[in-house]
C-alpha cells in the first residue's frame, strides 16, 4: 500500500528576474491554484523546497532562476463523521436545539481540530436531521463560540429555522450577553465600545481594532464594523501602583450588538482590561510576581484555567415557527466560579 507521501505530487515551477523579491507564499498561490493559507500551511510543514532545498517561512523572498517546488498531499475525506459525544442541552424540539457548549470544544472542524467538535457531536445526536445550509462542515452552525468560550448557543435542524435565525443575527435582534473576568477596569466603566475589526498584520490568528476607527467606523472602510456594549458589575482587590478603588480584577458584563471572530477578547483588550487567561491578547504573567496567599492562590487558577474567562451566560431569540420570545441562560461554569471564590478573599 502507498504511503501519503508515496502518493503527493509534486508541482514546480522557475522563478523568473520578474518574480525576484515576491513573498513565497503570495508568488506559490498565482500558479499552484492553493490559497495562501494553505500554502502557509505547507511551507511551515516543509513541503515547499528551492533547488532542492527545504524552505520553511512563508515570507521567503523569490529569487530568479531557482526553481520552487511544492509537495501537495492527496486529498483526504475530511467530511465530519458521527461522535458520541455528550451534549449539554437546554432545549430541544424539531426545528432547532439550545445547548450549553463547554469550554475546549471547537464549534465546527478545521485544520488541527477534524474531530470531537460540536459539530461531530451534532451529528450523532441528530442522526441527519441537521439544517444543510452551512455545508458538510457546518450543518446547522448558525453562529460559534470560540473554542475556550463557554455557554449558549442555538443550532438549526431544518433549513427554515436556519434562515430564520440567520436574519435575526444579521439584523442584531438577536440577545446575546456574555460574563468577562478582565484585568483593571474599562474607563468608562460602562459604555458601548464601536470600532471595525480586522485581522492583526504581524500575526494572522489574532484580530485587532482597525487604526482610527474607534467611534467613528466611517473613517476606513478595512475590516467589519463591531459593537459591543459593556458593564462593569463588581470588582476584587486592588490594582497595584493605580488609585485607590481601582481593582485588580472586574466582573464585566458585555451584551454583543454584532458578532465578530474575537469581538470581545479585542475591545476589552484594546480598553486596558484584556480577559484573564486570555492566551491571545492576555498578559500571561500579570500575576506571577506576587507574594499575598490569596494572589498566589489567584495565579495557580488563573494558570489551571487554561482559557479566556468568557462565557456566554444568556441568549434571546424568536422561535422560527412559534414566533415565541425565547431566553436561554447557562450558569457560569466551575472553573471560573472557582476563580471568582479566590477573587472573592482577595484583600481590597
Amino acid at each position: 500500500m502507498e504511503t501519503p507521501e508515496q502518493t503527493a505530487r509534486w508541482q514546480a515551477q522557475t522563478a523568473t528576474e520578474a518574480d525576484q523579491g515576491e513573498r513565497l507564499d503570495k508568488w506559490l498561490s498565482t500558479w499552484t491554484e492553493l490559497s495562501r493559507s494553505r500554502l502557509r500551511d505547507l511551507i511551515e510543514g516543509g513541503h515547499v523546497r528551492a533547488d532542492g532545498d527545504i524552505v520553511v517561512k512563508p515570507t521567503t523572498k523569490i529569487r530568479a532562476d531557482i526553481e520552487y517546488a511544492v509537495q501537495v498531499p492527496p486529498p483526504i475525506d475530511d467530511t465530519p463523521k458521527p461522535e458520541n459525544i455528550p451534549l449539554d442541552i437546554l432545549y430541544e424540539d424539531d426545528e432547532l436545539i439550545v445547548l450549553n457548549k463547554s469550554a475546549g470544544m471547537t464549534v465546527h472542524p478545521a485544520p488541527g481540530s477534524r474531530s470531537a467538535t460540536l459539530v461531530n457531536a451534532l451529528l450523532h445526536h441528530c442522526e441527519g436531521s441537521l439544517s444543510g445550509i452551512g455545508g458538510v462542515m457546518r450543518p446547522g452552525i448558525v453562529h460559534r463560540l470560540d473554542k475556550d468560550t463557554s455557554g449558549v448557543m442555538v443550532v438549526a435542524k431544518t433549513d427554515r429555522a436556519h434562515q430564520y435565525l440567520s436574519k435575526q443575527f444579521a439584523k442584531h435582534t438577536i440577545e446575546r450577553v456574555y460574563v468577562a473576568l478582565t484585568r483593571h477596569s474599562p474607563k468608562p466603566r460602562s459604555g458601548t465600545f464601536i470600532s471595525r475589526i480586522a485581522r492583526a498584520e504581524n500575526d494572522r490568528k489574532k484580530q485587532a481594532v482597525v487604526r482610527g476607527t474607534v467611534n467613528n467606523i466611517e473613517f476606513s472602510d478595512h475590516g467589519r464594523h463591531a459593537i459591543t456594549h459593556y458593564k462593569y458589575l463588581r470588582g476584587f482587590g486592588q490594582a497595584q501602583n493605580a488609585s485607590i478603588g481601582t481593582p485588580k480584577v472586574s466582573q464585566i458584563e458585555c451584551q454583543l450588538e454584532t458578532g465578530r471572530t474575537h469581538q470581545i477578547r479585542v475591545h476589552m483588550a484594546h480598553l486596558g482590561c484584556p480577559l484573564l487567561g486570555d492566551p491571545l491578547y492576555g498578559h500571561q504573567r500579570a500575576f506571577l510576581t506576587q507574594k499575598s496567599e490569596p494572589e498566589l492562590r489567584l495565579a495557580e487558577a488563573i494558570l489551571t484555567l487554561k482559557r479566556q474567562a468568557l462565557h456566554a451566560r444568556l441568549l434571546g431569540f424568536r422561535h422560527p415557527v412559534t414566533k415565541e420570545d425565547m431566553v436561554f441562560e447557562a450558569p457560569i461554569p466551575p472553573d471560573m466560579q472557582n476563580l471568582i471564590d479566590i477573587l472573592e478573599t482577595l484583600p481590597k
